[in-house]
């Protein structure tokens, strides 16, 4: 039927505790919940909006405007080749001449690049402590320092086995010293990792860790899942506080 709605569809995974917010920032979008499935440690949403109408006519219109704009730059470059190609030897030739005095020093992105970020040298990041958990502040950190180190002082949220592993876990991490009772900042996660890739140092390394402890943690930024409003991070050490 012509007039039939069609759907795109999505299935979202979430953690304990996060499905309220995943729903809102979802509905927000657009999308419609069809069916929530609870498990012991997740949960997956099932989620559908209407799909929107393709512009067939302005695609069209755009793929006419496009190929005559490649003539006309065809015809000018053609008329111009001449000249442009003198140009271009010429400045080939003066860059050839030119050789670099002595080896560039670093660059202060290049240094910073190295700096591990904290709450104390780096604002943005201090802000992020202090932000919502959803909000877009995270996704534009985790693009713009992916790959870098970070420091920061915070507790354990969340502790789970990672699907039917025993001695594997997933660690949803928070700022500050309060544990499950966490409410503000990214909600930091280490998935699918041992004891051992805590990396625990300090003065008296227990045994074992779990919900409310508190360390320093340092970590390599990964990812930021926005349907799940998961920061992903990869342990470097783990320092007890």
């Amino acid at each position: 039927m012509a007039d039939e709605i069609k759907y795109e569809y999505k299935t979202v995974q979430t953690v304990r505790g996060t499905n309220g917010l995943v729903i809102s920032k979802m509905q927000k979008d657009g999308w419609e919940l069809v069916e929530q499935a609870q498990g012991t440690l997740r949960s997956t949403l099932n989620f559908r909006r209407p799909k929107k109408p393709q512009p067939w006519l302005l695609i069209g219109t755009a793929a006419a405007v496009l190929m005559f704009l490649t003539i006309v730059i065809g015809v000018a470059s053609a008329l111009s080749g001449g000249g442009e190609k003198k140009d271009e030897s010429d400045q080939s030739m003066a860059a050839a001449s030119e050789k670099p005095s002595a080896t560039p020093t670093p660059t202060a992105a290049e240094s910073a690049a190295t700096e591990v970020i904290t709450p104390q040298n780096n604002p943005e990041f201090a802000a992020l402590l202090k932000a919502d958990y959803c909000d877009d502040a995270n996704l534009d950190f985790a693009t713009r320092h992916e790959g870098q180190t970070l420091a920061f002082n915070g507790s354990i949220v969340n502790m789970a086995p990672h699907g039917d592993y025993d001695t594997r876990y997933d660690f949803l991490l928070g700022p500050g010293d309060k544990g499950p009772n966490t409410t503000v900042g990214p909600a930091f996660k280490y998935e699918d990792v041992n004891i051992f890739d805590l990396k625990l140092t300090g003065k008296k390394i227990p045994a074992t860790v779990g919900e409310g402890d508190k360390f320093r943690f340092v970590a390599e930024v990964g990812e930021f899942n926005a349907d799940q409003c998961l920061f992903f991070l990869d342990p470097v050490s783990t320092e007890v506080r």
